[in-house]
């Protein structure tokens, strides 16, 4: 981890991404390259990335009835609304695909549901609950990221569903390095690798984290990438639908509630002000509550700039909820964590410790608190 020093932090100066996350950077007025990103989608040719996109669909699309793409799936607002459109717009037959998380919430599990029964064909790919088990722990350890084994197999188990139905396009929801904040070298390109997988969204962890877990090779199918020459008999091209359409997280909420029988939970999510949004596992609390202690910044922080950038709030909202919101500790979840991860509440705790960002926090009465103020 980087030394920061406190007193060069910043914040964009049209939303509030930290100048502490990963390969973000900023021009001359202060925006971070999210909302240069948002500025430049105003005035892109949307209407000749549409005919990409039916080029790209017509080069796949099928006759015989077999399906012709894949959607990975939670049976929230964005993998519904792409397998939406992709059926219901553009007349292709996708195959939703969900890899089972390991903390499942109620919630989650009524959403998959009611998106599956309003009308799609849908599989659910369920590794070893042991080796998911070892890796999620194993990352949480090893790279601060407590579902990472889960993260693997939503790449790994995908692909290897797509070669054995024989389907050669993976359709994921937005690309998050160029929507959020990032590399932007998919920017202009809408087909990536898993080079490119391993890279950015596994962190340069893949390996080390299933060496470190020590299970055998017959527990590691779902967690392992095909080898090369299943990818020559069966070529893959992966593909992130905020290519071909301006990206808006709310609009994708409102077309899965109306079509594909999306609910809300009844109350704000923990650690942030909304409530649409990444309710299929109980892990994800945990992870931003790491991301922010690695980097300071959490989920309300992530929601926020979000609302910011399309406009639905100003700054200095963004600002009071951010404060009011981020850093929460997920302690409505910790006797799950405890018993799923089988740690006790102090060999837990050191993990977090671990990845505390010392530069940032600072331990008092048990809990880490920041040495800034979001401005």
């Amino acid at each position: 981890m980087h030394k920061i020093n406190v007193e060069n932090l910043c914040w964009c100066s049209n939303c509030l991404t930290m100048s502490t996350r990963p390969r973000i950077t900023f021009d001359d007025r202060g925006w971070c390259n999210a909302c240069v990103w948002t500025e430049k989608k105003k005035t892109l040719q949307w209407d000749v990335r549409e005919k990409e996109l039916v080029n790209l669909l017509d080069k796949h699309r099928r006759s015989d009835g077999h399906f012709d793409c894949l959607v990975p799936v939670s049976g929230g607002k964005d993998g519904s609304y792409v397998a939406y459109n992709l059926k219901h717009k553009y007349g292709m037959n996708p195959l939703a695909l969900t890899v089972t998380p390991a903390l499942s919430l109620e919630l989650g599990d009524r959403n998959l549901r009611a998106f599956v029964e309003s009308g799609f064909n849908h599989i659910s790919v369920n590794p070893s609950h042991e080796a998911m088990r070892v890796l999620n722990r194993t990352g949480f350890i090893e790279m601060g990221f407590p579902y990472y084994g889960w993260l693997i197999a939503i790449q790994t188990a995908v692909i290897r569903a797509a070669i054995g139905f024989g389907i050669g396009l993976i359709f994921y929801g937005e690309d998050g390095e160029v929507e959020y904040g990032g590399s932007t070298e998919t920017s202009k390109n809408p087909i990536y690798d898993v080079h490119y997988q391993q890279k950015v969204y596994l962190e340069g962890g893949y390996d080390k984290v299933l060496a470190a877990s020590g299970l055998k090779d017959d527990d590691l199918y779902f967690f392992r990438y095909p080898c090369d020459d299943e990818f020559q008999s069966n070529p893959i091209q992966l593909t992130h639908w905020s290519y071909f359409e301006n990206w808006d997280p709310y609009r994708n909420y409102l077309v899965a509630k109306e079509h594909c029988g999306l609910k809300e939970a009844e109350c704000s999510n923990p650690g942030t002000f909304t409530n649409f949004s990444q309710n299929d596992q109980a892990l994800y609390s945990l992870h931003t509550y790491l991301m922010y202690l690695k980097y300071g910044f959490g989920r309300a922080n992530q929601d926020a700039c979000i609302e910011v950038r399309r406009g639905a709030m100003d700054r200095a909202q963004a600002v009071n909820l951010v404060r009011l919101y981020d850093g929460h500790y997920p302690e409505e979840f910790m006797e799950q964590y405890l018993d799923y991860y089988q740690m006790t509440q102090a060999e837990f705790d050191a993990v977090l410790d671990r990845y505390a960002n010392q530069d940032l926090f600072t331990k008092t009465e048990g809990r880490w608190k920041p040495k800034f103020i979001v401005t």
